[in-house]
């Protein structure tokens, strides 16, 4: 099934690049790319079978990701988080998962994970105020998992939640006017005195857990593999994507350009423009394997039922960063060498610098702050942190 989702998107791939202009100038992916990712399986790949889901390998859904990705980078983004945030609700109780797939087995789920929101203990469960930003995708989203502190009797956070909220109860303020990323729609939500049952709200402590209420209904090893291995892959894969598009892109471009201002020779006798290629080309390979070869290796502990070693964790997050790493490298040399026609608004060049240059500062590229977990970890400290 996940390789004919894949041939499928393939047959989507030009129609979305067209509208990659669309949707960065509307700030918002189209609705009929949303309705065909839709129906080619991509949201459902790795949810739950008993809905109508894939359980695909995870891998194989980062390979649909980044073919997406190197069509439309802001697309690729949306369908990456989307169809992670799809594997999470897998985790929640059943109730839960009932309520949000009962009706609509297609719905989709937007987030926002940090802790802005505050969460008041009442009868049955929650009393939920905030206001979160970056919640891409949302306008497509009948639901949105958002973060909050749980306040104890004298006021003070006692706890750290993630909630599912349905659209009914929240508010979307259109506030994402942004330099890279455009067509995300990553705008805000905002929350007033919603009432969240306890079945929709799990402690983040929980999502690390290899058991939990999901896995008692989805017993498939896709739902025992770490939150950290997916999420923080799913804001990387989408940028080697961009990069591998932008790869592409250049090649076409500049393979029968003349440079008149220089020699007048082709670009392509260019001996820099080779070297330039054939390092950007290793960092997209060796991103892409890297990636694959940790999902893959994850993902086979939990098909055996094994515990995810934490040195395989760490490996995870340093390779994932490093991914992020080598996919700007790679689009910051084919920038530089295509000159002047990488400067044209919204030429495929131009838009996945700026696309993956804003998917960086996500807070699971923090380079230096993975890097030093791994390192951490190989001298035998401690690791604490909740992205592992």
């Amino acid at each position: 099934m996940s390789e004919e989702i894949l041939d499928t998107v393939r047959t989507l791939l030009p129609e979305i690049a067209e509208r990659a202009v669309r949707a960065d100038e509307s700030r918002r992916i189209p609705e009929e790319t949303v309705q065909e990712l839709k129906a080619a399986g991509v949201f459902r790949m790795l949810q739950p079978k008993r809905y109508g889901g894939a359980e695909s390998d995870p891998a194989r859904f980062f390979a649909v990701i980044r073919e997406i990705s190197g069509a439309c980078g802001s697309t690729g983004w949306v369908a990456s988080l989307m169809g992670v945030h799809l594997w999470q609700i897998g985790l929640f109780p059943e109730a839960a998962q009932d309520e949000v797939w009962g009706a609509d087995p297609d719905a989709l789920v937007s987030s926002s994970y940090a802790p802005i929101g505050r969460l008041t203990p009442v009868e049955g469960g929650y009393e939920l105020s905030g206001h979160w930003r970056f919640s891409s995708g949302c306008d497509h989203a009948s639901w949105a998992l958002l973060g909050a502190l749980v306040l104890g009797p004298q006021g003070r956070p006692v706890d750290v939640m993630t909630v599912l909220v349905p659209r009914d109860d929240y508010v979307i303020q259109d506030v994402w006017d942004v330099i890279g990323l455009r067509g995300t729609g990553s705008n805000d939500i905002i929350v007033e005195r919603a009432f969240v049952p306890a079945h929709r709200a799990m402690r983040n402590a929980e999502l690390a857990r290899p058991s939990g209420p999901g896995q008692e209904v989805n017993p498939g090893p896709l739902y025992r593999v770490p939150f950290a291995t997916l999420f923080t892959t799913a804001v990387t894969a989408p940028l080697i994507g961009m990069a591998a598009g932008c790869y592409r892109s250049y090649i076409e471009a500049m393979r029968d350009r003349v440079r008149l201002s220089v020699d007048g020779r082709r670009f392509a006798e260019d001996q820099f423009a080779q070297v330039a290629v054939a390092r950007a080309a290793s960092e997209i390979d060796a991103a892409i394997l890297q990636t694959d070869r940790n999902v893959r290796e994850v993902y086979e502990c939990a098909v055996r039922g094994e515990d995810i070693p934490r040195e395989l964790r760490l490996r995870v997050r340093r390779d994932q960063v490093r991914g992020t790493e080598r996919a700007l490298e790679a689009i910051d040399i084919l920038f530089k060498t295509a000159g002047g026609n990488s400067l044209k608004r919204n030429n495929p060049i131009e838009r996945a610098w700026r696309d993956a240059h804003a998917g960086s500062v996500h807070v699971a590229n923090d380079v230096e702050r993975a890097l030093a977990m791994y390192g951490k970890g190989e001298f035998g400290l401690t690791v604490e942190e909740t992205l592992v």
